[in-house]
């Protein structure tokens, strides 16, 4: 997928015990705990079936099982999502103090905010009461209030109050905090973890390299960084799993002629490149050149950066857009765009307007590409596919990590 046609993540004690990260397939004990372990077989099976060492000219795509199963994306949640940084916002929805917003990811539901003194957190958004969610959405709050019994919560994650609770016996307000989760920013971006219990502040480069590896210094000398303001944002649910919008990304721009004329158009495919990295493959394209009067929004060049597993860095001319896929179930997705543009054309809502428009296009027909792969997916008709070796470099380096980690667990 071109990104430059794209329009527009028992009680314990939140302060002495941290929770086990939580994970999405995780099933309480029960009578018939037995029998779920076919299906964990199943989806070992299924891991197995691609083999990450076969060089990418001979190499076959993963099963279709991959973007069918309930189960594979169960393991995902646990292996893929619940380990590492996880991008899941941009420091303008948390500018300002009291600033906050929410999201989910498996069945982890998160509240991020920024505290009266600048501080930014992040939170499980659930009420240590009875599980209430406490805020949606995005905005600007002084505290959280759970609108299920008003326990009352300071943006710092402490309990302020808690409603009626004369004769409770054993309780100590200081241990029903929020439960935090780990957070951090590198550029514009905010990150999150569920699987580092630290509690200490993690610096820019720390997090770079824990996020980026080495592709860090590449993306964060090409324009990636805080000064573009945030224009929009655009979601789209779209009935694909989430790994065939990332393939059809990564695809080496192959696609691009044969599904996107007019993007094909102002672009020059024979220069496209791509580069692999630890977590990281970039894709960069030149411009086809521009007539003086053109509409140009693409600029000179382009940079599609895929951090793996689910987000997309898109640069070209004074724009930047983002892409996010969030896995909803085996067979959908949500699919988050939020747009930055360069200061000096912030009053040109023409530009602006026809440059939406135009990445508004690509999204429809990227939509319809990707809703079509998922129905062939399901169809008996496909089990595995093979692999462009000249173009489809990102989605095998992609299809390798997605390996790796499932392995692991």
């Amino acid at each position: 997928m071109m990104a430059t046609g794209r329009s527009l993540a028992g009680v314990y004690s939140a302060r002495a015990t941290r929770p086990m990260p939580l994970r999405a397939g995780a099933r309480a004990p029960c009578a018939g705990a037995a029998a779920a372990e076919p299906a964990a077989e199943h989806v070992r099976r299924l891991v197995a079936e691609f083999d990450p060492a076969v060089p990418l000219d001979s190499a076959v795509t993963p099963p279709s099982g991959w973007y069918t199963d309930p189960d594979f994306l169960q393991l995902e949640i646990d292996s893929v999502f619940f380990r590492g940084w996880q991008a899941v916002g941009h420091i303008w929805q948390v500018k300002n103090p009291n600033d906050f917003f929410t999201g989910r990811l498996g069945n982890v539901e998160f509240v991020v905010c920024r505290d009266a003194n600048g501080k930014l957190h992040a939170f499980h958004n659930v009420c240590r009461h009875h599980a209430s969610l406490l805020a949606c959405g995005s905005g600007h709050k002084t505290c959280f209030q759970c609108p299920y019994h008003g326990w009352t919560y300071g943006l710092d994650g402490t309990l302020l109050k808690a409603t009626r609770i004369s004769g409770i016996k054993n309780f100590n307000k200081n241990d029903f905090g929020l439960i935090p989760i780990k957070v951090a920013t590198w550029g514009p971006f905010v990150l999150i973890r569920f699987d580092d219990e630290s509690t200490e502040d993690n610096v820019y480069d720390t997090v770079g390299n824990e996020w980026l590896g080495s592709a860090s210094d590449l993306l964060g000398t090409n324009g990636i960084d805080t000064s573009l303001p945030h224009i929009c944002r655009r979601e789209y649910i779209i009935n694909c799993n989430w790994k065939v919008f990332c393939d059809n990304y990564l695809d080496g721009g192959y696609h691009v002629p044969y599904a996107h004329g007019d993007l094909a158009s102002g672009l020059q495919l024979q220069s496209y490149e791509t580069l692999t990295y630890e977590r990281v493959s970039v894709q960069r394209c030149e411009s086809a050149p521009a007539e003086p009067d053109d509409f140009d929004r693409l600029g000179t060049k382009a940079l599609y950066a895929f951090v793996y597993p689910n987000f997309m860095i898109n640069r070209y001319g004074p724009w930047m857009d983002t892409n996010l896929a969030v896995p909803l179930d085996s067979t959908r997705c949500k699919v988050v765009f939020d747009y930055f543009l360069d200061k000096s054309l912030l009053d040109d809502q023409c530009f602006i307007k026809k440059s939406l428009e135009d990445s508004e296009q690509v999204q429809i027909e990227d939509i319809a590409l990707c809703e079509g792969v998922q129905r062939g997916l399901e169809s008996p008709a496909y089990s595995v596919g093979r692999y462009a070796p000249s173009v489809e470099m990102a989605m095998h380096h992609f299809h390798r990590l997605m390996h790796a980690n499932l392995s692991e667990y």
